[in-house]
């Protein structure tokens, strides 16, 4: 007979697990919403992220490690992940760049197989033609002038560079505590991206929506939602974490058609359908997805 205190207890976990997933999706909205360089709104975020998760850690009970410099590097492939992820979506759609990113468990393979000498298995090499097809689906015509094409090759590149945090971070993620490293890791993000923003020639005047904005994305879509999925971790097995994660961009795009009024195409929402369920087919052998 099922313990009732554990089923109980499981679904608000699995209630904070999919509000962690919608949060993850509804982030890219922002990048419609915020009239601001990818580089400032992935700086503002993560230096919010940063000090939110900061605070958070500081309160709480958790073990505290020294800092490793070679997180230095991890928080700025997260900077370049983020950039291009907003970059997606301010060229092409939310869409574009919640499938562009949705490409990243073939990049996991490629990179496993390439560091890590690993040989794919027949649902792993199921899992790279169907992101191969997906991505193809998602071109309307494959011409240097298509936007949808440079939005989805900036979609592509968060991808990667989601798939070399994911591989970096099983490293760190059995030795350290997620919050101290999501904080660590957003804090260096902010960090590398200083220079980018000077460049720029710093950060504009901000109207209180703008600010509004940013800190909702960083607070909220940021920190809150990825304190959410580690929170749920408690209670729901690593393969249901993952299996939910992957609906991600199904969230995002639902998210966008009601408060963007971004109608995907019949190609996207096929190419949608692929990306989706590689995700999921990866989902079966890696456990849980990163959050972001």
């Amino acid at each position: 007979m099922p313990d009732s205190r554990s089923s109980g207890s499981r679904v608000p976990a699995l209630l904070a697990l999919h509000a962690a997933v919608v949060l993850f999706g509804f982030a890219g909205l922002f990048g419609k919403w915020l009239a601001l360089p990818p580089v400032l709104i992935v700086l503002a975020r993560a230096a919010i992220a940063a000090c939110a998760l900061g605070a958070l850690h500081a309160v709480s009970s958790r073990p505290r490690r020294p800092f490793d410099p070679r997180l230095a590097g991890v928080g700025a492939i997260l900077a370049l992940h983020w950039v291009a992820f907003f970059a997606s979506i301010q060229v092409a759609s939310v869409a574009i760049g919640l499938l562009g990113y949705a490409s990243f468990p073939l990049f996991v393979l490629i990179l496993e197989k390439g560091l890590l000498g690993r040989r794919w298995s027949t649902p792993e090499a199921a899992t790279a033609a169907l992101v191969t097809v997906g991505l193809a689906l998602l071109v309307p015509e494959f011409s240097l002038a298509n936007r949808t094409l440079h939005g989805l090759a900036w979609g592509i590149l968060s991808g990667f560079t989601f798939a070399l945090l994911a591989v970096l971070n099983r490293r760190w993620s059995a030795e350290r505590d997620a919050v101290a490293l999501a904080g660590w890791q957003n804090a260096w993000a902010a960090i590398a991206l200083l220079p980018a923003a000077v460049w720029l020639g710093g950060v504009p005047a901000l109207d209180a929506r703008d600010v509004g904005l940013l800190l909702a994305l960083g607070v909220v879509c940021t920190a809150g939602a990825h304190t959410l999925f580690i929170a749920s971790l408690r209670t729901v097995s690593a393969h249901t974490a993952s299996v939910v994660a992957a609906l991600e961009p199904v969230y995002g795009i639902a998210l966008a058609l009601l408060l963007l009024d971004e109608i995907p195409g019949g190609r996207t929402l096929a190419g949608a359908t692929l990306l989706v369920a590689a995700a999921l087919v990866a989902s079966r052998r890696s456990g849980a997805i990163e959050p972001r």
